[in-house]
């Protein structure tokens, strides 16, 4: 974890930093600043986990501070520092997210205490299950260069990881994990993303999420260059794959899996693409092949089943008269084809 701490008073400011090096877990870094201006400029250079701040200070206060804080960086934890003449205005805090409070004269005690709350508390968790999704739909947008819904992905992805919380070391290690899982697929579809590790660079929350964005679209630019426009629509793939083995029991799962996409997900992109369930598309296209089939005079009608998947004649014919409108015998008849 990594503390800033913001007092204008230098005794009291080098006593915080001594409690903060006593704590029996070693802080990564611990920062000082005397007042809200500097303190402001420290985050921007390399935001905290926690900033721990006295309420009366020059240029800019702890009040203002905390409501700073609150509106861009409201993953960093704060704490305040206040005298008991200052607790009423600094209850004032609580509308910006502070919700611990130390009251002068401020012993190590405290502070370990306040500590071991803030390190102990769950923080930085993003449910697996929500992880595995989002790479799931990522490598879905970028393989199929659906750049409009890649950009909405990202920003939701954005708004999850800051209202989860995350400290800078925890983010850079998921987003390194989430990349090597995405250049993993990619690889497996003959498509191997450039290493890129930008994000690992970075001095802030945001700058992080900016550099690992900003490596997807290059990943999605460089296969888009790859293609070099002999892209096909994976809906479209899907479609010959079906129309190819119309005499096969295909399962919705193969399908999805030959194009690359979750069954679920390709579910929902077929109908909204199709109009058509998988189930319904595959029925039509084999009444269609039938009908074709119906018209060459030397296949038997039992032989065009056949050859359409199905096994089961009566099952045939009452599918074909539901579709068509007629029976297969009347469809042939409509050619003159006895």
């Amino acid at each position: 974890m990594n503390l800033l701490i913001v007092d204008d008073e230098p005794v009291i400011r080098k006593g915080l930093v001594k409690m903060a090096e006593q704590y029996p877990a070693t802080l990564a870094r611990i920062q000082t600043a005397d007042n809200g201006v500097t303190a402001l400029e420290r985050i921007r250079a390399a935001e905290p986990d926690l900033v721990l701040t006295d309420i009366r200070m020059p240029k800019m206060d702890g009040l203002e501070l905390c409501r700073v804080l609150h509106e861009q960086y409201p993953h960093i934890a704060t704490v305040v520092i206040s005298g008991y003449n200052d607790f009423e205005y600094a209850q004032k805090c609580i509308g910006y997210g502070v919700k611990h409070y130390l009251l002068k004269p401020v012993t190590k005690p405290d502070v370990h205490e306040v500590l071991d709350q803030l390190i102990k508390k769950a923080r930085g968790h993003i449910a697996p299950s929500r992880l595995v999704e989002w790479i799931d739909r990522l490598e879905q947008h970028i393989w199929s260069l659906q750049h409009e819904e890649l950009g909405a992905l990202l920003v939701w992805w954005r708004e999850y990881c800051l209202s989860a919380n995350l400290t800078l070391a925890q983010l850079k290690e998921l987003l390194n994990d989430c990349y090597a899982m995405l250049s993993k697929r990619l690889t497996a579809r003959n498509f191997t993303p450039p290493p890129y590790q930008a994000y690992m660079d970075a001095c802030s929350v945001r700058e992080a999420l900016d550099a690992f964005e900003s490596g997807l679209r290059r990943v999605a630019e460089g296969l888009s260059a790859t293609r070099s426009g002999h892209f096909r629509d994976p809906m479209e793939e899907a479609k010959a794959y079906i129309d190819s083995r119309l005499s096969q029991e295909v399962s919705l799962d193969q399908v999805a899996a030959m194009v690359g996409l979750t069954p679920t997900y390709f579910s929902a992109l077929f109908k909204k693409i199709t109009n058509e369930t998988f189930v319904q598309y595959r029925i039509n296209r084999r009444m269609d092949k039938a009908k074709e089939l119906l018209a060459v005079p030397h296949i038997r009608i039992v032989d065009v089943a056949s050859e359409v998947g199905y096994d089961d004649y009566p099952h045939f014919t009452k599918t074909f008269k539901k579709i068509v409108g007629v029976s297969p015998s009347e469809y042939r008849t409509g050619f003159g084809i006895k």
